[in-house]
């Protein structure tokens, strides 16, 4: 369960990948997306490992906010490393979509839980 629930990171931080080649009209092509989304993946698996987010993946604090600030963080200057742009707005829509979208799932996932541990309490 909990390789699932890390590889919804994965899934997010793909999708901005995916979604920001689109949005430049870059081909898709699976050596493209793989140099886009390897500085994010790569920072991605520091910022998981530096909140040991394995012992509750699914918490907001601190896995979420490890994985997303790992994930803009490390990947921004990974790709500043390897030559990728890091311009300002780049930098802004990063954060953003990385932060709605993996705080986002956890936020979801916390409200459910609390609805579905109401009912049991009730009955």
């Amino acid at each position: 369960m909990r390789r699932a629930i890390i590889l919804l990171d994965v899934c997010c931080v793909l999708a901005f990948a995916v979604l920001g080649r689109a949005s430049h009209g870059e081909a898709g092509s699976i050596a493209g997306l793989a140099r886009t989304a390897w500085p994010f993946l790569a920072g991605l698996a520091v910022g998981l490992v530096l909140t040991r987010a394995w012992r509750r993946p699914a918490a907001i604090v601190p896995a979420g906010l490890g994985a997303w600030l790992g994930t803009a963080g490390i990947g921004m200057t990974l790709r500043a490393i390897s030559g990728q742009g890091t311009a300002p707005a780049f930098i802004v829509v990063a954060l953003a979509f990385l932060g709605l979208s993996m705080l986002g799932w956890r936020a979801v996932a916390l409200g459910m839980a609390s609805v579905r541990a109401a009912r049991l309490r009730q009955g």
